[in-house]
């Protein structure tokens, strides 16, 4: 059963407004267009497509997976900065723990591999909490 069908939403207009939230989200980090191609696992064609002909926007699971991640590290930032220049500006900040040693989020995820994008959501997440690392 799709992601669509499972939360009981319908699946073109899921698939628009995430789209739009998540080219959103990573314009305002700063992403290249083949940078959210990479992340959001989406060819240069289907990507300029949806851009301009939003209601045409299809997605797949994993695709979906991929926005909800998104959605969730953008909140993660809005609730632990109150400035708006950090919550843009912190994913393509360099970083030297461990797991990110001395490269940004951004540089990261942009592999477009399912799991860089988790560990990085998993990290971005812990924010919230005061826990980094």
């Amino acid at each position: 059963m799709s992601l669509a069908k499972e939360s009981g939403f319908d699946a073109k207009a899921l698939a628009m407004a995430g789209f739009k939230a998540a080219d959103n989200i990573l314009s305002s980090w700063g992403c290249t267009a083949q940078q959210s191609q990479h992340i959001l696992k989406l060819s240069k064609s289907s990507y300029h497509k949806f851009k301009v002909t939003p209601e045409t926007t299809k997605l797949s699971d994993d695709q979906l997976e991929r926005v909800s991640y998104l959605l969730n590290m953008h909140q993660a930032l809005r609730i632990v900065f109150s400035n708006p220049v950090n919550i843009s500006n912190f994913m393509g900040m360099k970083n030297n723990n461990d797991y990110f040693s001395g490269r940004s989020p951004l540089e990261i995820i942009e592999s477009g591999k399912f799991g860089d994008l988790y560990e990085v959501a998993r990290r971005v997440d812990a924010l919230r909490g005061g826990l980094w690392g």
